[in-house]
């Protein structure tokens, strides 16, 4: 025979334990098949660096598809993300590539830096392009990239190439340029 102590049943502890497991299955369905839990999100295979009050992260430079190279001569684009975590203005002036680009070009000029700010300089477009490339350049290679802030000053990193593939397959190659007639 069950008795009941405190004037509970053994059914209503059943029920209350059954509750109790219930809980955390509906709390975890709350964004069904479209949890963000559930996507793929690339890791972070860029390199990262601190300049003073500025942080760049997942700095990269997209490659051509996985197995073939960029040749010489060609352009190819930049991603990264910066941050800056000082409390006056700061501003990207110029990026250059010795030994690995002719020039770099930032469109629009410079790029602005706000305090307590991110600024993404992420695909799929590019805002920063490698120009004239001194030799090919294949996915696995590092090169010598140097970022230059108008007050935080400058920091050369080495940059790793990324093949336009999987995640990057959506991400905007410079254009290329075209033979004059």
């Amino acid at each position: 025979m069950f008795r009941s102590r405190s004037g509970k049943t053994v059914a209503g502890r059943l029920l209350i334990g059954a509750l109790v497991l219930l809980i955390p299955a509906i709390a975890g369905c709350e964004a069904g098949f479209n949890a963000p839990t559930l996507e793929f999100h690339q890791a972070s295979s860029g390199a990262h660096v601190a300049v003073n009050e500025i942080t760049v992260t997942n700095l990269f430079v997209l490659g051509a598809p996985a197995g073939t190279t960029l040749p010489a001569g060609s352009s190819a684009s930049v991603f990264l993300s910066l941050f800056n975590g000082g409390t006056s203005n700061d501003a990207l002036v110029s990026v250059t590539a010795s030994g690995a680009a002719k020039s770099v070009h930032l469109s629009g000029g410079t790029v602005a830096i706000p305090p307590n700010s991110p600024v993404n300089l992420t695909g799929p477009r590019p805002t920063v392009v490698l120009k004239g490339l001194t030799k090919p350049l294949s996915a696995g290679a590092d090169i010598p990239v140097t970022l230059n802030f108008q007050h935080a000053g400058s920091v050369t990193i080495q940059v790793p190439v990324q093949p336009q593939s999987f995640y990057y397959s959506t991400y905007s190659a410079p254009p290329s340029a075209t033979p004059a007639p």
